[in-house]
């Protein structure tokens, strides 16, 4: 990580406010959108209650792992004011995390993954009186092994927070587990089913199952009063003068062959479905086999990668060429897209790297590097990249809006001096166009790929 001297830290009014509120409350969900300064906002709380308040003596931060490996580290050294913090970075070995866990320090990060492993390492011995969740939307699901982790130590916690830009990228289903870990139910409720039930219908289903629920009328003002007196929500666009971000589609055209093959894989693939009866696990699985036929390749059933296509590669070669060495981040979403793009790079003499170390990224924000690969679901969270760049490409797009946002807002945030420009390489009739389409709407977008997907369904039948 590249050291530069510390920095005053002069909070803006929102920040000041959020860190009375963090403050004054032992439970808070901190709802800040991308770019708002979570992670400074966090640390100055953590270090006014250690050492002028005396009210906590250990905080652990749970967060995605390229955010616990950098982030946390890297804001403390920012800023003037958290000299005294101590951040430790729980990660690597069973053997490391060990030792780092009896470091002396102030604030222990360790990646989400590792909840379980932390929670069963500890026990009733849990020393950490504060815990903060990085990205707490990772724990929307009430049946995963890390939500329930949490649920077992949440009795030895007297300060708990959670952040997130994005607390209900799907459903207001998935707010229920975040809050409980924040106030452990007092406010909607002890027991998921009772939730659900209290608010929401039934609404995609057939005869023996329900496939989505949907809130009962007023049911969304009622769950937003109920939990408004711990949240605390901000918009950037209200509070930060950014350059801001230009969307631009970027077409691709199929060949004749290449067209032939795609519309022969994706009628086979969706004739072996019954439209009627598609539900969201089926939904997952057929979207991400036709957006690999979009990028131009897809794994067989022992993994080995067929390829179909070069013309999303050859568009995006020519998106690179129109550049003219301005460097570009490159989100892309399976590993084969990663071996058929560096190949195409290999001989332009350009720097290409994978975004994945601290000194990966202190390198793109030197200007070190001019096409950065980065896969949203590990890398979208948390990372400041504004600094090398201002255009982003996606090679390959996710039907999640969460990562989708998040990884944009990776180059559109506080000291990006350029407009972002956001390039979206579309398949012309391909599956791409449906995900663009349900992304842009920024509504249920698995119910938008449910639907999508059954019109596909009845083309292929006729």
């Amino acid at each position: 990580m590249t050291v530069r001297a510390p920095k005053k830290f002069v909070p803006r009014p929102y920040q000041s406010y959020c860190i009375n509120r963090l403050l004054a409350g032992a439970e808070m969900m901190l709802l800040l959108d991308m770019g708002l300064g979570k992670t400074v906002i966090t640390q100055t709380v953590v270090n006014d209650l250690k050492f002028n308040r005396f009210a906590i003596s250990k905080c652990l931060v749970l967060a995605p792992k390229k955010v616990a490996d950098d982030t946390w580290a890297r804001e403390q050294s920012t800023w003037e004011h958290l000299k005294l913090l101590r951040v430790i970075k729980v990660l690597g070995t069973e053997k490391q995390r060990i030792r780092a866990l009896n470091t002396p320090g102030d604030i222990y990060v360790i990646n989400h993954e590792n909840t379980q492993w932390i929670v069963d390492y500890y026990r009733n011995a849990w020393p950490f009186d504060m815990v903060v969740i990085d990205e707490i939307s990772r724990y929307k699901n009430h049946m995963a092994k890390r939500f329930k982790a949490m649920t077992w130590i949440r009795k030895h916690v007297s300060r708990f927070v959670g952040l997130t830009g994005t607390p209900t990228p799907k459903s207001l289903l998935d707010l229920w587990a975040q809050m409980y870990l924040v106030d452990a139910g007092k406010r909607l409720g002890k027991v998921y089913g009772g939730f659900r039930e209290r608010f929401f219908e039934p609404d995609q289903r057939d005869r023996d199952h329900v496939f989505s629920y949907a809130p009962k009328p007023g049911a969304e003002e009622q769950i937003y009063e109920k939990i408004s007196d711990i949240c605390i929500s901000m918009n950037a666009a209200d509070y930060l003068d950014l350059p801001g971000a230009l969307p631009v589609t970027v077409p691709v055209i199929l060949d004749t062959k290449a067209k032939a093959a795609y519309s022969k894989l994706e009628k086979e693939m969706l004739l072996q479905v019954d439209g009627t009866t598609i539900d969201a696990g089926s939904a997952a699985v057929l979207t991400n086999k036709l957006l690999q036929l979009c990028n131009g390749a897809v794994y067989d059933e022992n993994r080995n990668t067929v390829e179909i296509h070069h013309c999303k590669v050859e568009a995006f070669m020519e998106l690179v060429e129109t550049l003219n060495g301005k460097p570009a981040l490159v989100f892309y979403s399976f590993q084969h897209d990663v071996a058929r793009i560096k190949q195409a790079l290999s001989k332009t003499g350009l720097h290409v790297r994978e975004i994945k170390t601290t000194k990966d990224i202190d390198d793109w924000n030197d200007k070190k590097i001019d096409i950065g690969l980065l896969h949203p679901a590990s890398g979208g969270h948390g990372l400041n990249l504004q600094f090398g760049g201002n255009h982003a490409i996606w090679f390959g797009l996710p039907w999640s809006l969460e990562l989708y946002q998040q990884a944009n807002k990776r180059l559109d945030r506080p000291g990006q001096t350029e407009k972002v420009i956001i390039h979206h390489l579309i398949v012309e009739g391909g599956v791409d166009e449906d995900v663009m389409e349900a992304l842009a709407d920024k509504s249920n977008t698995q119910n938008r790929l449910l639907t999508a997907l059954k019109a596909r369904i009845e083309r292929a039948k006729e």
